[in-house]
């Protein structure tokens, strides 16, 4: 039988319709969560996105996380020496890459040269610009900015370029640097870091934050109590140790702790592990 080619172009529209709609329910889903403090939904961050079967902070890993049904990719930038900003989390590309050198010391076209390296061994995939990182989570995931560069405006250039104010947000322990995010644009959406309860209260009465970052050290229920009650959400990490038990097998003992005082983000290296315990642990989520 011919299928005409209206048909065909009607029958692709559609699929192209319902992923849209789809696509956008998602992240009106995951925003209406994220942005309520009070939500029982712990949502689960993937550290450099989900960089188990594939390199860390790769277009791979962001895919892979999506596929997984993570909730926000955790991905670090850096800006090359002609400003564009790319994915990049250590100070050189010596353990990353099949280069060596300051990743801000290249042009974009000398580190495109380079391929990112998994496990000492050489890939086929490159170094990802944010703008294709954007592109490919933009209304499927929510973003956390790890801003490893001093050139901040080019990164905030390419955020609003690709219309992602609505699933990022910009996360630094430099308060001078979210300061300068903030006076770029009110509505741009911060995670400040903070190593106290005074440094916690300080974060909210500076920037009204969306996600406040806190360290298991002064992880306590007055601690919590108090972000949420400003209207923010917390953000605790299983990376390290806690990871580790997680991969031996103590998955239960862990979520106990990290949830005792009902943190709402969790950052980890284990983001399938962890989504499928709150979804067999519902009481937990």
């Amino acid at each position: 039988m011919k299928i005409s080619r209206q048909f065909l172009l009607s029958f692709l529209s559609l699929i192209f319709i319902n992923y849209y709609v789809s696509a956008q329910a998602r992240i009106a889903e995951l925003r209406e969560a994220f942005l309520d403090p009070h939500s029982e939904k712990v949502l689960v961050a993937a550290h450099r996105a989900a960089h188990n079967e594939f390199p860390e902070n790769s277009i791979a890993a962001i895919q892979k996380a999506i596929d997984l049904g993570v909730h926000i990719i955790e991905i670090d930038v850096k800006v090359t020496k002609d400003g564009i900003p790319i994915l990049m989390h250590d100070g050189t590309i010596d353990r990353t890459t099949t280069g060596k050198g300051n990743p801000e010391g290249f042009t974009f076209e000398e580190i495109n040269q380079f391929f990112l390296v998994e496990n000492g061994k050489a890939t086929t995939h490159k170094i990802p610009t944010l703008e294709e990182a954007l592109k490919v989570s933009h209304g499927k995931i929510l973003v956390d900015l790890d801003l490893k560069s001093e050139k901040i405006y080019p990164i905030m250039d390419v955020v609003v370029k690709t219309n992602s104010m609505e699933n990022v947000f910009f996360f630094d322990s430099d308060y001078e640097v979210l300061k300068k995010v903030k006076a770029e644009d009110e509505d741009f959406m911060l995670m400040p870091r903070a190593y106290s309860l005074e440094m916690a209260d300080s974060a909210i009465a500076l920037f009204a934050p969306e996600v406040v970052h806190i360290d298991q050290k002064f992880y306590t229920e007055k601690v919590v109590t108090s972000i949420r009650n400003a209207g923010a959400r917390v953000w605790i990490n299983a990376l390290g140790k806690p990871d580790q038990a997680i991969r031996a097998g103590k998955i239960s003992s862990v979520m106990e702790e990290l949830l005792i005082y009902k943190a709402n983000i969790i950052q980890t290296d284990e983001p399938k592990r962890l989504l499928e315990y709150l979804e067999t642990n519902p009481g937990t989520n």
